[in-house]
Order: C-alpha cells, then sequence, then structure tokens
C-alpha cells in the first residue's frame, strides 16, 4: 500500500469552482490609465500575497500593468499554502491511513494499531508546505520583474493612496490608479466569556501540533471544525465537538445528519445544539460549564468560522463599503463601492474557498486593466474533506424551493453503487435535486469516500443544464463511484435495484 512515505506512521506496526470562462478574444485589450502619456502601463497596488492576490497579479502583468503587491505577514502565500488547505490536507491524510490500519473492512489483512509519531508528522506537513511555498510564490514572484514587493501593513488614505507601515516603524506611500484588496480572513472567536483569557486552538494552533491531546474538544461544526476533528479522532484523541446547531447547517440537512452518525461510529462525542456558558483554563486543563455539567479538556479548538482582515484597512477613507463579519461587499465583476478599488477572497463576501479566490482575483485584474469579465458562482462544487466526504454543487431542496421552484429529488444510498459494495464502503449517499417539470438538473449533494471526486461531474452536468434524464444517459465507466450519479439519474424513472450491473 505504499505507507512509508508518512514518516509519523510506524508500518511495521500496522491520515473549495467552475466559473465563467473569459477568452482572451472576449476581453477588451486597451488597458485603463490616467497617465497623460498612453504608452505608460497602468500602476496597479494589491494588498496581500494569498491566492487571489497572486493570481491577480500575475494576470494584471501578463495584460501589461505593474503591480505592487503590499503583504504584512511574514511569509508570502496567504492561508491556503501556510495555514489552510495544504496541511490541512497533509494532516486528514495521514489519519486516514492510520485510521485504516485498525478499521480497514478486509479480515484477511491483520489489523493493528498503529504508532503515531506527532512531531514527525507536524515536520512532514511544514516541510511540504515550505516546498511549495516556495515553487508557487516565492520563485515565482523572483521571475517577475513587473512586480514589488512591498512589506508592511498597508491603510488607505485616499482611494488611490496607500500608506504602508513597515516594521521597524518607517512609512511607503503607494499610489495606484486601481487597488485590490485581497487581505484573506482569521479565525472568528465566539464571545464565550472567559475564552479570551485561555490558550485555545485556532486551525493554525491545531495544523502545528506536534503532540496529540488525549482530550480534544472542538467548538464548531462546520467545514474546518469537523476535518480537523476526524483527523485528530484518527491519531489518537478523545473527541467531542460542539455545534451552536446541526452540523454543516449551510448545507443539505441529510448531510450533516449523516456525517453526525458517521462520527459518532468512530468514537467522537457530536453534541448538537450545544455551546459553553463560560471556559476557564486551569492548571493544564480547559473547564467547560454546559448548564449544570462540566467538560474537562486537555486542548479547545475554536473554529467557528473566519471574519475579514479589514479592520485596519481604513476603509472608511476609501469609500468601501463591508458587510457581516467585516466582508467587503462586491458585485460579480469584482467591484467595490469604490469605482478604483476591487476585492477578492476571503475578505470579500465571495464563498471562502481557494479556487473561488483564485478566480475572483483573475478576473478583478481582467477588469482592473480594462475588461469585462464575471465570476458565476451557479455551479460552484464544494467538498469537506471529512470521512465519508461531503460535496455539493448548485441548489439544495429547500433553495429551490425557496425560489420559487417545484422540484423533484432522489437519494441513491451508495449499498445501491457497485464500487462501493466492492470497497467494502457503502456510508453515505447520493442525493440530485430537479426541477419538476423540465427534469433540469438543479443540484447535486454528496456524502460518500470519493465526493470531492465526484462531484465536479455533477457541477459541468448542471453547468451545461442537463436533465436528469440527459444524466442518466450518459456512459460512466465501471467500476467507479461517480458511475453512482447516472444510478440516482435513473432512479426519477426507474427502480435501479432491479437492473443489471452496468446497465444502461
Amino acid at each position: 500500500m505504499g505507507l512509508d512515505f508518512i514518516p509519523g506512521l510506524d508500518t511495521t506496526s500496522y491520515n473549495h469552482a467552475l466559473l465563467d470562462p473569459v477568452p482572451e478574444y472576449a476581453l477588451h485589450n486597451n488597458l485603463m490609465t490616467t497617465n497623460s502619456c498612453c504608452c505608460q502601463p497602468p500602476q496597479l497596488a494589491i494588498i496581500g500575497s494569498g491566492s487571489a492576490a497572486f493570481a491577480a497579479a500575475l494576470k494584471a502583468v501578463e495584460r501589461g500593468a505593474r503591480v505592487t503587491l503590499i503583504e504584512a505577514g511574514a511569509v508570502i502565500g496567504g492561508t491556503c499554502v501556510n495555514v489552510g488547505c495544504v496541511p490541512s490536507k497533509i494532516l486528514i491524510r495521514s489519519a486516514q491511513l492510520a485510521h485504516w490500519q485498525s478499521s480497514h473492512p478486509f479480515p484477511g489483512i491483520a489489523r493493528q494499531q498503529p504508532e503515531v509519531n506527532a512531531h514527525l508528522l507536524a515536520e512532514q506537513r511544514q516541510q511540504r508546505v515550505d516546498e511549495l511555498r516556495k515553487a508557487k510564490y516565492e520563485d515565482i514572484l523572483a521571475s517577475q520583474p513587473d512586480i514589488q514587493l512591498v512589506s508592511g501593513f498597508a491603510c488607505f488614505e485616499s482611494p488611490n493612496s496607500l500608506l504602508v507601515g513597515s516594521r521597524d516603524g518607517s512609512e511607503t506611500r503607494v499610489e495606484a490608479q486601481q487597488i485590490l484588496i485581497a487581505t484573506g480572513a482569521s479565525a472568528a472567536i465566539p464571545d464565550i466569556p472567559g475564552l479570551s483569557e485561555t490558550p485555545y486552538w485556532t486551525s493554525t494552533e491545531a495544523l502545528a501540533a506536534q503532540a496529540i491531546p488525549e482530550r480534544l474538544t472542538v467548538i464548531g461544526g462546520s467545514v474546518v471544525a469537523l476535518e480537523l476533528a476526524q483527523a485528530w479522532l484518527r491519531l489518537g484523541a478523545r473527541v467531542t465537538v460542539l455545534a451552536r446547531s446541526v452540523l454543516l447547517s449551510g448545507f443539505d440537512a441529510d448531510l450533516g445528519q449523516a456525517l453526525a452518525a458517521y462520527l459518532r461510529e468512530e468514537g467522537a462525542d457530536v453534541r448538537l445544539n450545544t455551546l459553553p456558558d463560560s471556559i476557564s483554563h486551569e492548571g493544564d486543563q480547559f473547564r467547560l460549564r454546559l448548564g449544570g455539567e462540566w467538560l474537562g479538556s486537555d486542548r479547545l479548538l475554536v473554529a467557528t468560522g473566519r471574519a475579514a482582515n479589514t479592520s485596519a484597512l481604513g476603509l472608511d477613507a476609501a469609500g468601501v463599503a463591508i458587510g457581516t463579519r467585516g466582508r467587503i461587499i462586491v458585485d460579480e465583476h469584482l467591484r467595490t463601492s469604490a469605482p478604483s478599488i476591487y476585492a477578492a477572497g476571503d475578505c470579500s463576501n465571495m464563498p471562502q474557498y481557494v479556487y473561488v479566490a483564485a478566480a475572483a482575483g483573475t478576473r478583478a485584474a481582467i477588469n482592473m486593466t480594462g475588461g469585462e469579465a464575471r465570476l458565476d458562482l451557479e455551479a460552484m462544487p464544494a467538498v469537506v474533506f471529512t470521512d465519508p466526504a461531503v460535496a455539493c454543487a448548485g441548489l439544495t431542496e429547500q433553495q429551490a424551493r425557496e425560489q420559487g421552484m417545484e422540484v423533484e429529488t432522489r437519494s441513491l444510498p451508495l449499498e445501491n453503487v457497485p464500487r462501493a459494495l466492492a470497497n467494502f464502503d457503502t456510508r453515505g449517499f447520493i442525493k440530485l435535486v430537479a426541477e419538476k417539470e423540465s427534469g433540469r438538473l438543479l443540484g447535486a449533494h454528496i456524502l460518500a469516500a470519493e465526493a470531492g471526486e465526484i462531484i465536479q461531474t455533477a457541477s459541468l452536468a448542471i453547468r451545461q443544464k442537463m436533465t436528469v434524464r440527459d444524466l442518466a444517459a450518459q456512459l460512466f465507466p465501471y467500476l467507479t463511484m461517480v458511475e453512482g450519479l447516472k444510478l440516482c439519474a435513473q432512479t426519477f424513472d426507474k427502480d435501479v435495484s432491479q437492473l443489471s450491473c452496468c446497465a444502461g
């Protein structure tokens, strides 16, 4: 199975868009500039250096602009590569391998409790983070003479002027014809009495941890909370999850309900509609008061969403409007309320997925240099990297009904998918939402071990306005998990349990 590439696992004893394409020929090629000389390239400023910022900088330079990239942190690259997507998926994969050692479904292979070295796992995660940051950010920046990096904290003086304060106390003024805000987001901490005085973890600390806590309590019921809760559970922690309402409240309700059951089967203590009344830290222990009960924990992870990094930007001076959690309000062209200012990524009111951020940054750069690109999120796929994983695209049944549509839905349990049977893993289901009269596919909602590998096919089908009959008539390879989409589409017209294998 090749487990020796995970150095923290002793194998001898055997863990976020389908967007409008923007062909270059469709764009206006005149580069907008207020300079008197039309030969001078436009001067753009970008605040941030993560996925949205970098995608924008590269596209702007490609279209003839010069860019000043302003970064306040010690490293470039933003959340995803440094403290988000990359280290979390490495942690999740290593935890999955540890889980398989003791819990795989094949009796002919001896199950054994894994020996986990959390320190080596942490070193491996950080090494891969460093490698990717160098290859995808630092080296690329060094190869781009038209992108100038300025280190410091940017604050608007006016819609076209920024004052950048460096760590040594010096200040630099940056003026630009167009400015992109791509400052990302940070963990939002709930107002629970006593919490702020304790040494709680956010996802950043949880991903850097070099020891497995005996008892870990996770406050939160959404993506980051559940991914990290299951990972640490599989590496050996006793995990309690406290969710304010239900799990994955923004998704189809069936997904969170089923996932809660699977997490409990693995040993997690999942408590819904529960938040601590107060939290304290005494000695080396957390104490959480839950009504008349006290819950003790060695570590506490707070994963209750993220707030935009916009409070120190001086947005009032620029005339930029913000919404909830400080997120900058943008239109489908990434424009803010200030004509010369754009925003992209997690600091905006767009969905907080790195691929949305990068696509938004690219489109913002096109529009800042004379184009007219838009961001279409109608069929955006989303994945939660639990096991089984959650994936969705398009509308939920409830969302479609709220929009006045008459809909039909079908859910296919995975025991009807031949590949799931061959894998001896039938946890989960595939649910499709279709417009009743036309049969047009409106949404897909999947709980399956390979949900993230299935959802893009559904997203493309939604994007192309296919009907469930169109989907049912397509050729899908056998045995694959994605064939489940075809089988689920067939249930709108027939009983798939009465079909032979790979029935057309």
